[in-house]
Formats: C-alpha cells, sequence, structure tokens
C-alpha cells in the first residue's frame, strides 16, 4: 500500500495546503506556473512543507518531461544521463532533492545545462542556500523560501485526508484531540500524516480514534529520538559543543555519532565547530581556527560516510585543546560600549588625511608610525579620549595567550589592567 503522505500528495496548485505567501493567485510564482515560464528555482524549507510536491505539480500543470535526483544517491554520471534525456526532451524539468548535499563539482556539472536552457532546475534544500549553492549556480536560479505549516493549514490537511483518502474515508474516524499530532510534526505535513497513519493502523475495525494519548505511545515506539528538524536537534547540538568547550573527547564523539546516526549534515555540524574554535579557543590555540575551518572545506569536498573521520579528529582535537573565551567575551564587551556610549570622534592623530584641507585641519597631524620606533613602541593612545583605557580583551594565562598577555603588558605597562 502507498503511504499516507503520498497518496495525499495534491496534483494541482489549488490542491496544496500552505505557502499561501507564494501561491496567492497573481502572485510571481502562481504567475510562472499559470504562463509555464520557469527560471531555475530553489525551493528552502523545512522537511515536509512541500518542496517536492511544487515541483511535481509545476511539472505535470504542463505536462513537462520530468526527472527526480535524490543528491544523496546521485552523482556527476546520473546528472550526466538526465542531461543526455533532456537534449531529445525539450523543457525537462530536473528535480534534484536535497541539493546542498551535491558538492561543487556536481554543482558545476549542472551549470552549463542551465546557462543554455537545456533543463529548468528545481532545487529543494532544508539549508541556507546561499552558503549550500555554489554562487554561480545559485545566481541562475530564483529562491522561493517555503514556512512550515500553520496549526489552521495543518487542521484542513487532518480533514482533507479522513473526507478524500482512499482508505480512512471509508472508516469512522473520531478525533478526540490532535494537539500531539500538530506538536510532534512541527510543521512537518508528511510527518503528521505519517504518524496519523501510524495511529490509525494501530487499531482494527471500522471505528478508528485519535487522541493524545495514543498518538504519544506510537510516536515513541516509532519515531526515532534525532530529529534534525526538531527539538533533538537543539538538544544534541547543544550537548556536542558544551562536551568539547567541557575538554571531553569521548563525550564530543558520542554526540557526534548521535547526530551522524540520525542524518544530521555535516557541513553543519562542522560550521558549528567553526564557531567554537573562535569562541571558545581562541588565542589560546590559534591553530584550533584552522583545523576547523580545514575541517568545514574537507567534509564539502568529500562527503559522508568518510567525512565521519575528519568529523572525529576536528572534535577531538577541539575538545582537548587548551581554551580561552578572552576574544568572545572582547567583542561582546565592546560592542556594548558602543551602543551604550555616544559614538566618539576618531582622534584627529588616527584620521585619514588624503586632501590639503585635511592636513590643515590637523588630520593625521602628531601620529606616530610604529615602524619608525624600536620594537614597534611608539605609544600613543589609540582609543577615543573619552574611553582611553578601557579593557576589552583580557588575555589569560592559558597556551598561546600567555605570550598575548605577557605582550600586552610589556608594551602598555599598567594603562590596561584586568
Amino acid at each position: 500500500m502507498v503511504p499516507l503522505a503520498e497518496r495525499m500528495r495534491p496534483k494541482t496548485i489549488k490542491d496544496v495546503i500552505g505557502q499561501t505567501h507564494l501561491l496567492y493567485e497573481g502572485s510571481p510564482l502562481q504567475q510562472m506556473i499559470a504562463h509555464n515560464k520557469l527560471p531555475s528555482i530553489i525551493f528552502w524549507g523545512p522537511p515536509g512543507v512541500g518542496k517536492t510536491t511544487l515541483a511535481l505539480v509545476i511539472a505535470q500543470t504542463h505536462l513537462r518531461p520530468f526527472k527526480q535526483l535524490s543528491a544523496i544517491q546521485a552523482g556527476v554520471k546520473e546528472i550526466r544521463e538526465v542531461l543526455a534525456f533532456a537534449e531529445t526532451n525539450p523543457n525537462t524539468i530536473l528535480f534534484i532533492d536535497e541539493i546542498h548535499r551535491f558538492n561543487k563539482s556536481q554543482q558545476d556539472s549542472l551549470l552549463g545545462a542551465v546557462e543554455k536552457g537545456l533543463v529548468t532546475l528545481i532545487g529543494a534544500t532544508t539549508e541556507n542556500p546561499s552558503f549550500e549553492v555554489n554562487s554561480a549556480l545559485l545566481s541562475r536560479a530564483q529562491v522561493f523560501v517555503l514556512q512550515p505549516l500553520t496549526k489552521a493549514e495543518m487542521d484542513d490537511l487532518l480533514q482533507n485526508c479522513l473526507q478524500k483518502d482512499v482508505v480512512f474515508s471509508q472508516k469512522k474516524v473520531n478525533i478526540e484531540s490532535s494537539n500531539a499530532l500538530y506538536q510532534l510534526s512541527g510543521g512537518d505535513a508528511r510527518k503528521m500524516l505519517t504518524l496519523l497513519e501510524m495511529v490509525l493502523n494501530v487499531q482494527t475495525g471500522e471505528n478508528l480514534t485519535v487522541s493524545d494519548e495514543l498518538v504519544m505511545k506510537t510516536a515513541q515506539k516509532h519515531i526515532a529520538l534525532y530529529d534534525k528538524s526538531g527539538e533533538q536537534h537543539y538538544d544534541i547540538i547543544s550537548a556536542f559543543i558544551k562536551s568539547i568547550r567541557g575538554g571531553d573527547p569521548n563525550a564530543a564523539v558520542y554526540w557526534l555519532a548521535r547526530m551522524l546516526a540520525g542524518g544530521e549534515e555535516v557541513k553543519f555540524i562542522a560550521r558549528r565547530m567553526i564557531i567554537l574554535a573562535s569562541e571558545d579557543i581562541g588565542n589560546a590555540n590559534p591553530n584550533a581556527l584552522l583545523l576547523a575551518n580545514a575541517c568545514f572545506q574537507s567534509v564539502n569536498v568529500i562527503g559522508m560516510p568518510e567525512a565521519r573521520i575528519i568529523l572525529s579528529q576536528t572534535a577531538t582535537y577541539l575538545a582537548t585543546s587548551e581554551k580561552s573565551n578572552a576574544a568572545y567575551m572582547a567583542i561582546n564587551d565592546a560592542l556594548k560600549t558602543v551602543e551604550t556610549t555616544p559614538h566618539f570622534a576618531v582622534p584627529l592623530h588616527l584620521r585619514n588625511s588624503p586632501t590639503a584641507l585635511m592636513k590643515e585641519l590637523n588630520y593625521g597631524k602628531e601620529y606616530k608610525y610604529s615602524h619608525n620606533f624600536e620594537g614597534n613602541a611608539g605609544n600613543q593612545e589609540f582609543l577615543p579620549r573619552e574611553i582611553a583605557g578601557q579593557v576589552f580583551y583580557k588575555a589569560k594565562e592559558i597556551g598561546a595567550e600567555k605570550k598575548i598577555k605577557s605582550f600586552i603588558s610589556d608594551k602598555w605597562g599598567d594603562k590596561y589592567k584586568w
């Protein structure tokens, strides 16, 4: 039996529930579909909100040839096969699910066909295309942002299902409560329909019931605890980061494994480690940022399953590295000062003086060119007079920051105290 979510997939634009901000009468996307004048498109949004459905509806509306690839399974070979098909089948739509998982060479292989109009590309992504789709391909596509379904839209979907589905419309379904369905699905139509089908299938007879208690009991048996679009996504990445921050490589690798087993996007994990390398390690070990950035670049090229090795190396390195949040605290304190004090004038000796008038106004006068002094020691005031001596960066006595703290102390003496 075809799953309920697939049985209920809309066939026309009028059947689509949700995304009214994109599909209202006269909207740009609605007009593009109506007149069959489509650019290449990127649909960006969370799972289960209609990205694949819209691609299928667009193709079916004008009976255009349609080819679908999954970026998880397809490579350059499969892309070339589709492009060969498009050579003899004009107006082919190529739909690529999870296009953000294509590496640069795979995305580049699409460029020529998109530029020539050989295919109309429709890509679907749950990740920000600005980060995950290469700029050349992105510049040739129109990005449409899809939103999670509202509670009212989910209710419409539920009622529509019970009235029109070939299976459940033949039964008497009593909805005692649906809050658990909405809460667990989080605006994901596919997840709600899958959960609904599970709840109804565990019952026998013609009279079926949907209740919060039954939904929760069924969900606990069938739905994995890690959901990369839900609460566990945020809880587990939080546990991962805190384990690294706390210096526990074993816990870090465990939470990393939980994310990978749950299908988490490897570039998301790598990006978070880049942030951590600056926020929690900083100048105590400047190499941490270099390794984290190299990790991001590497997993982007390698992909899974080998990317797990690179992520593990980086996570364990960061966890066992000396740590300092001094740079992180410095910019926070500086921003707070900027937000809570007037925007003080730049001291005259620090101002640029490219014109004669500016020189007459003493712009740049008395500036001491540091290289003209032994050890670059031409000490002068670089902060506005009103906050002279204020300390933002408080280097710690740890790792490479020991040397930085010594440098500040030797150069500035008692000026900066912390």
